[in-house]
């Protein structure tokens, strides 16, 4: 029986990105959320350097965003709940 060859790129990169959604960030405790709290609250695999909230559900509660990328729309959403977002 012959092997099938691989097909198409996998990139290495993406092992050590992740996406969350607005809805996950209800699950961390802490009230400032960095990579750190979403890697102990396991919304993250521990391997993830950068992490990025992305516009999926919605969020109810004030949280910091301090060292985690946003898009446009999750920005807002979390600014219209009383949160804020730090660089």
């Amino acid at each position: 029986q012959r092997r099938m060859p691989k097909v198409g790129f996998r990139s290495a990169m993406k092992a050590t990105r992740a996406e969350v959604r607005l809805d996950e960030l209800a699950k961390v405790k802490a009230d400032v959320i960095d990579l750190a709290a979403l890697i102990a609250a396991i919304i993250v695999p521990v391997f993830t350097e950068v992490a990025k909230v992305v516009l999926s559900g919605e969020i109810k509660k004030a949280v910091t965003l301090k060292g985690v990328g946003a898009t446009k729309g999750a920005r807002a959403a979390i600014e219209a709940a009383g949160g804020r977002i730090e660089a």
